[in-house]
Order: C-alpha cells, then sequence, then structure tokens
C-alpha cells in the first residue's frame, strides 16, 4: 500500500494563471513557496531556504477560487503529488507538483487580523469579516408562585 498525500503551508509566488482544457475543464496553476529551516554549519544559525512548489487546481473550484488568490497570499493545500515528464528541445525535463483537492486561506487580502476573526467570500473580490453572530445569554424566566400555572390541577 502506497500513500500520496500532502499539506504544505505557504504564500503564492506568482498570481494564479487560469486555462482550459480542450474539453472546457478550468484549470488553475500556481506556485507556492515553503520555507524549511535548516542549520548554517559555518554560522551556527538557523536559516530558512525556500521550496517552490508548482500547484494545480481543476473544475469549478479552480474558477471560484482565480477571483481570491494572488501572489503573497498564505494557503494551506492538501493535495497529491504527479510527477510529469516531456521532452523539450532534445532534452528530457521532469518536475513535481501538487494537485490541489483542497485550499484554505490563512490571512486575508487586507489584514492578518481580520482573518483570525473569521473571514466570509466579500462582494469585492477581497474577505470581509464573516457576520458574527451575537449571543446574548437570557435570563432564566421567574414564575410568580400565585400564578395559575401552580393553581391548575394536574393529574398525575
Amino acid at each position: 500500500m502506497s500513500i500520496n498525500r500532502v499539506i504544505i503551508s505557504g504564500n503564492l509566488t506568482r498570481d494564479p494563471e487560469l486555462r482550459s482544457t480542450a474539453g472546457g475543464t478550468s484549470v488553475l496553476g500556481f506556485g507556492v513557496a515553503v520555507n524549511d529551516r535548516r542549520k548554517n554549519q559555518q554560522t551556527g544559525e538557523w536559516e530558512d531556504y525556500p521550496n517552490f512548489i508548482d500547484c494545480t487546481m481543476f473544475g469549478a473550484r479552480a474558477d471560484a477560487l482565480n477571483k481570491y488568490l494572488s501572489k503573497g497570499t498564505k494557503v494551506t493545500i492538501e493535495g497529491k503529488l504527479r510527477w510529469s515528464q516531456w521532452e523539450r528541445d532534445g532534452q528530457k525535463r521532469s518536475k513535481i507538483e501538487v494537485i490541489v483537492d483542497e485550499l484554505e486561506f490563512m490571512s486575508s487580502r487586507n489584514s492578518d487580523a481580520q482573518y483570525s476573526s473569521g473571514q466570509g467570500y466579500g462582494q469585492q473580490g477581497g474577505y470581509q469579516p464573516a457576520p458574527q453572530a451575537s449571543y446574548q445569554p437570557q435570563s432564566a424566566p421567574t414564575i410568580d408562585a400565585s400564578s395559575s400555572v401552580y393553581d391548575e390541577d394536574i393529574p398525575f
């Protein structure tokens, strides 16, 4: 048995590119930079080394998310790895990319503070705080001992 699942979190390295297959299926391509921390052997300091991951999403979700993604957007994606190989100018080339199944926004376009309070899709292509349900605790109703509820005969 083998498992092909990957979860990465990082920032988009470029604006997404939306295109379509000959059959009309939407294909959204974008890149995500994911940092790897390593200790520099010469200085002893920890340093970030970026990994640049190509990502592809298909279908109606690709159309819908294209409006909300842009370079720098922080996201977490879940998907599977796909290796592809081709030849260009007599040279064999290959790459590994993530086929995205799920995408979660980790920050809004406006500020990280808004995201922490909960986000919803806005009408203007950005994120607006989702309406917050306000919960007001209700005091328990008071029952007057002289109320007719106590005066009624209740069969047991």
